[in-house]
């Protein structure tokens, strides 16, 4: 018989073999996941013995698929975005660090502006965006727009999760196509949209190009097709001092910008990632 910790200890050191950086995280949840407990239950579990031999086969299979390339958060079907457990699978990308940076200027816009607000969530992929903004700001009622019935599953199935189901909504919304009829107006529109350029999608990891919708990933010849569709379709919805903001890849913030300030936005800003990227561009509405 072996021990939760052994179990978690071996997982630890065939994920770290084989090259997998966040190696103690990853084998944490995988093994939380098999045992059907949180990291915190498992830490807790540590020292006592495990008496199902079926998890050590299930840890295992998990392992297998892992080292086969497939993203752990696929693997056990959710991560966790700015705080908020989100649920995930193959027809929505996995949520990034990278993207809280534009949750997180959201959230500070929002809680800046008086009464109940409105955003609207475009791209939205998980939700985890706009589900980040609805959990940290009671008053703001959220929009989650996407093109991807599936994705749209996947939003509701979070709203429902984090019992936000009542101040967001998710609809079928293309964000190359003009906005739908009656949608109302909006404080801010936050995008984190496809900005891979199309002939660099071959050159993204196996993880990601076998895994995640490549849809979700395209941005067109130049990488810039939904920010241009967005400015161009979107700008008619947002409120007089409300806000634009969109991610966008690293070396694009230049071209966004200009994107913005043709739109007739003002008071352009971008924010910085954690690696000095320039993550996030940011336009007030005159």
């Amino acid at each position: 018989m072996v021990t939760y910790n052994e179990i978690y200890l071996e997982t630890r050191r065939k994920l770290r073999a084989a090259g997998i950086t966040a190696h103690d995280l990853e084998a944490r949840l995988l093994v939380a996941y098999a045992a059907g407990k949180t990291r915190e239950e498992l830490l807790k579990l540590s020292r006592l013995y495990v008496t199902d031999q079926s998890l050590v086969k299930c840890v295992d299979d998990m392992v297998s698929r892992r080292l086969g390339g497939e993203p752990v958060a696929y693997i056990v079907g959710e991560w966790e975005f700015y705080g908020v457990p989100i649920t995930v699978n193959e027809s929505v990308l996995i949520p990034r660090v990278d993207t809280e940076l534009l949750a997180g200027e959201a959230i500070r816009l929002m809680k800046r502006r008086a009464g109940q607000t409105r955003l609207v969530d475009l791209c939205a992929g998980s939700g985890c965006i706009g589900l980040a903004v609805a959990a940290n700001v009671p008053s703001c009622r959220v929009v989650l727009a996407d093109n991807s019935d599936q994705a749209l599953v996947i939003c509701r199935a979070n709203m429902r999760r984090n019992n936000l189901s009542r101040n967001v909504a998710a609809i079928v919304a293309d964000a190359l196509d003009p906005p739908p009829t009656l949608l109302g107006m909006f404080d801010a529109i936050v995008c984190n949209p496809p900005y891979i350029p199309t002939g660099e999608l071959k050159d993204l990891e196996p993880s990601v190009a076998e895994y995640e919708p490549l849809a979700a990933l395209d941005g067109g010849p130049d990488g810039l097709y939904y920010f241009r569709a967005v400015t161009t379709n979107w700008l008619v919805l947002l409120k007089q001092g409300g806000h634009l903001a969109f991610e966008c890849g690293a070396g694009q913030s230049d071209a966004v910008r200009e994107i913005l300030r043709d739109g007739g936005l003002r008071n352009i800003k971008t924010l910085v990632d954690t690696l000095g990227i320039e993550r996030v561009v940011v336009g007030e509405m005159k």
